[in-house]
């Protein structure tokens, strides 16, 4: 029993330190032996755990949107739930953020990217679109929305972005994002 909560631990430890020095390095810069020494552990530990860094990076950019169940919600508030849902999580997360600079720089970090929106955004479009074969079409535009507000926001710090408040961003985006969800297409 204590070799399985030792076990959990470690893989914890190297869970987190892997996030933080992705996020902070990007892929290409970040190392094994970076995250062992951030993770206090042996190197040997983290290719035992983890195979290699590709490895370590896909089980490190597991992330869940935790995305609010819109099909309850009236239609017109989708939009602006949505909105403030990610804005949220991007306050309160620097994962998100270090994952999204990692995408738009290594092809590994673009495919995880690519695969959390797919997965997690794309049931929800499906769910509240007037025609669920154009759910892959509308996500991509909701998350155009959204990543483009990030990268302004919490990557690239655009001045005019970071002074917005979080009530000036919804009425700009919610909108558009409710368009892209609701509306019959043009």
């Amino acid at each position: 029993m204590t070799t399985v909560r030792r076990s959990d631990a470690t893989r914890a430890a190297i869970l987190e330190a892997a996030r933080e020095r992705f996020a902070a390095d990007g892929y290409e810069r970040a190392t094994i032996r970076s995250i062992a020494r951030d993770a206090g552990i042996d190197p040997s530990m983290v290719m035992r755990y983890y195979g290699n860094k590709e490895g370590l990076f896909a089980a490190a950019s597991e992330i869940e949107l935790d995305l609010p169940e819109l099909g309850l919600l009236p239609a017109r508030h989708i939009g602006a739930v949505l909105v403030t849902h990610f804005l949220e999580r991007w306050e309160r997360d620097d994962v998100l953020t270090g994952m999204l600079r990692v995408g738009v720089t290594n092809e590994a970090g673009a495919e995880r990217m690519q695969a959390v929106f797919a997965r997690q955004l794309g049931p929800v479009t499906r769910g509240v679109c007037p025609d669920p074969d154009q759910a892959p079409r509308r996500a991509a535009l909701v998350a155009s929305q959204i990543l483009g507000m990030a990268l302004a926001r919490y990557v690239l710090r655009l001045p005019p972005a970071v002074e917005m408040s979080t009530d000036e961003i919804v009425a700009w985006l919610g909108p558009t994002v409710q368009r892209y969800l609701t509306a019959e297409a043009p």
